[in-house]
């Protein structure tokens, strides 16, 4: 079993021009891009891919359709979440019929259980599968907070190998490292601090916009150019600024077409930026694109 590591991209779903249907073409050709620019693992059915508003049947289709376009070219995992513990082992197990490398696993959401429940669900999630497991920990989202200590009881289950935190909290990051677990910072902001604190890799949505930039910032800091690295990592982190404090799938989908890439625009409810939000964001990633942003075209 390979040994994750380097930065996944949480893909985003790629719809037709009505928003109900994916487009598998295009979907294809997103993927591609990512590894065209040499993204270590590519995640299907992530929080940047939309899932909560993909049908269950969806969801499956999508990860078989990104699965078997990735082909080995990178490392593949499924996040595979879901309310109970019954329709998450049958996700998971989805996974790994397919043959994704790993499984990505939220606690359960939405008036969850105790945190009794929640170790009792990954227990039996993680028993059912043989392949690893990262623990997804958004409690801004999930309402439930896989702390350090609670992280550090999970790691005793078999197949619990590693964690994504999405808290954007480096002390937490730093914290979530002695644990001995593998951990994967899922805070756009603190990307290239967590690489520093030692994350030996990044859940990061805003790849699929920059892509090239995010796997050479990586490169960078695994090769100890930590200078070159800063410097490029000033002018990513402007953009993820505004990601981290906008909404974020419009956000990223909207960075996406700006930087050349038309990804479409997320399935309803969620609504594509403002004019002004818009304006925002192209200012933002004026530093990567080299342009006045004030030239940038962001229809």
């Amino acid at each position: 079993m390979k040994k994750l590591h380097g930065v996944c991209v949480p893909v985003s779903t790629v719809f037709d021009g009505t928003g109900e249907t994916i487009d598998p073409g295009h979907m294809k050709a997103h993927v591609d891009r990512m590894l065209d620019a040499g993204v270590h693992i590519v995640l299907a059915n992530g929080g940047t891919g939309e899932f909560p508003y993909l049908r269950w049947n969806e969801r499956k289709e999508l990860a078989e359709l990104i699965g078997n376009h990735v082909a080995g070219r990178a490392a593949y995992m499924v996040q595979t979440s879901a309310v109970s513990t019954s329709e998450t082992i049958e996700m998971t197990q989805h996974a790994k019929d397919i043959g994704a490398d790993a499984a990505m696993v939220l606690p359960p959401y939405f008036e969850g259980p105790n945190m009794d429940g929640v170790y009792d669900h990954f227990e039996k999630v993680a028993s059912a599968v043989d392949i690893p497991i990262m623990v997804y920990n958004i409690p801004q989202c999930s309402n439930i907070d896989i702390t350090p200590d609670f992280f550090k009881r999970l790691l005793e289950i078999d197949n619990i190998e590693y964690i994504k935190d999405s808290t954007g909290d480096i002390v937490r990051i730093q914290e979530l490292l002695r644990t001995g677990g593998t951990v994967f910072n899922g805070g756009d902001p603190i990307t290239f601090q967590s690489l520093l604190a030692g994350c030996p890799g990044c859940v990061w949505g805003a790849v699929n916009a920059i892509p090239h930039e995010a796997v050479e910032l990586f490169n960078l800091v695994t090769a100890g150019k930590l200078a070159e690295a800063n410097a490029l990592w000033q002018r990513i982190l402007p953009s993820q600024l505004f990601l981290w404090s906008h909404p974020y799938n419009p956000a990223v989908k909207a960075a996406t077409q700006m930087m050349g890439h038309d990804i479409g625009q997320c399935r309803l409810p969620q609504q594509p930026l403002t004019d002004s939000e818009a304006s925002a964001l192209v200012s933002s990633l004026a530093p990567l694109l080299n342009v006045d942003a004030n030239q940038k075209n962001v229809a």
